[in-house]
C-alpha cells in the first residue's frame, strides 16, 4: 500500500474537516521532528493540534499513517517550491540555481523535512523511497527536456538528477541544518552553482582560433 492511500476513505468532505486534518499533519510533522517517532504518541499529537484524541481517528488509522501522510506531504511541498524556482530561470543552468535556492529557502524553514525523511528510513521505508523518487522523476524530466534542447551537456539526466540531488542535501544538511543560521552561507551556494554549471554547461563551440590549432 502506498502511504496516500492508507487515508484515502478519509478524506475530509467538509472546510472545516480540511482544516482539522491539516492541524493534525502540522502537529505530526512537529511531534515528530522534535521527539522522534518512537517517542511520539497519538496523545501528543491531539494535544499540540489542539482536538480530541476521537478525532484523530476520524483523519488516520494510526500513527505509522499520519507518519506516512506527514512524509508525503513534506515532499509535495519541497517539490513545489523548487518546480516554482525552477520556473524562473531562462535555461537550465538558471533553472538550477533558482530551484536550489527555493529548495535552501525550504529546508531553512522546515528542518523537520531533514528530520523526518531520516526517520523514515527506518520507520517507513516505502515513504522515504517514494518521496526521492518522486523529486528524481521531475528532476530528470527537466534534464532530459534541457538537454534534447541543447541547454546543457550530453549527460545521463537519471544518474545527474540522483547525483546532484546528493549533493543538494548534504550542502543543505551541512549548511543550513546544523548551523541553524536560517539561510544558506552565500559563497556555499556560489560554489555549488559553480560546481553544478560546470558540470551540466555544453562545451563551448571552437572558435577559428580552435581550428586554426588544431590544422597545426
Amino acid at each position: 500500500m502506498t502511504q496516500t492511500r492508507a487515508t484515502a476513505d478519509r478524506t475530509p468532505r467538509t472546510a472545516r474537516g480540511a482544516r482539522t486534518r491539516a492541524r493534525l499533519l502540522e502537529a505530526a510533522e512537529d511531534v515528530f521532528a522534535t521527539v522522534g517517532y518512537h517517542d511520539a504518541s497519538i496523545v501528543k499529537i491531539t494535544e499540540r493540534a489542539g482536538v480530541a484524541l476521537g478525532t484523530f481517528y476520524v483523519h488516520f488509522p494510526g500513527k505509522k499513517e499520519i507518519f506516512d501522510e506527514v512524509v508525503h506531504d513534506l515532499s509535495q511541498r519541497v517539490r513545489q517550491a523548487m518546480s516554482e524556482g525552477a520556473r524562473r530561470g531562462r535555461d537550465r543552468i538558471e533553472a538550477e540555481r533558482e530551484g536550489f535556492r527555493e529548495f535552501f529557502r525550504f529546508t531553512a524553514a522546515h528542518p523537520a523535512l531533514y528530520r523526518i525523511i531520516r526517520q523514515a528510513e527506518f520507520v517507513s521505508p516505502e515513504a522515504m523511497r517514494a518521496h526521492y523518487e518522486a523529486i528524481c522523476s521531475g528532476y530528470a524530466a527537466g534534464l532530459e527536456s534541457a538537454r534534447a534542447a541543447g541547454e546543457i551537456r550530453d549527460v545521463d539526466p537519471t544518474v545527474t538528477a540522483w547525483a546532484l540531488m546528493g549533493a543538494g542535501e548534504l550542502i543543505g544538511m551541512r549548511w543550513v541544518l546544523w548551523d541553524g543560521a536560517g539561510r544558506i552561507d552565500p559563497g556555499v551556494f556560489e560554489g555549488l552553482m559553480n560546481l553544478i554549471q560546470g558540470a551540466l554547461e555544453p562545451p563551448a563551440a571552437p572558435t577559428d582560433h580552435d581550428r586554426e590549432d588544431s590544422t597545426t
